[in-house]
């Protein structure tokens, strides 16, 4: 599981500062400054829980406590709610989309507190 959510975090990284690259330069004059907003909110969420990721796969190697694994998979689902909702809203104006969004926020809210909970039952 170490390595797993160091590799998920590692891949999420990366695809952030793709993304940000992309939504700076391939969207510039193609979507409305509102869009363009969105798209970065999903860049730096992602980017914010990606830096979760990496936290959740070190905290793993101190200890292997089922908490600090489910706060990790509440973290990714979380990026591909909350920041994949936003990258698709933002490219297609569907407000379907975006209506995903407080889901993954959610998964990100749900993360952060098993997380902490883990921290102070577990890490000594």
């Amino acid at each position: 599981m170490i390595k797993l959510f160091l590799l998920i975090g590692i891949i999420n990284g990366f695809l952030a500062v793709a993304l940000g690259a992309f939504g700076a330069h391939g969207l510039e004059g193609k979507l409305s400054a509102k869009m363009i907003a969105t798209w970065e909110k999903a860049v730096t969420y992602q980017m914010f829980h990606t830096t979760a990721l990496l936290v959740t796969g070190l905290l793993l190697m101190k200890t292997t406590q089922t908490s600090i694994v489910s706060a990790g998979w509440f973290f990714l689902a979380g990026i591909i709610l909350f920041s994949g909702s936003l990258y698709i809203y933002s490219t297609t104006s569907i407000k379907t989309f975006a209506m995903i969004t407080p889901i993954g926020g959610l998964a990100f809210l749900i993360g952060w507190v098993i997380l902490g909970y883990a921290v102070v039952k577990h890490i000594g």
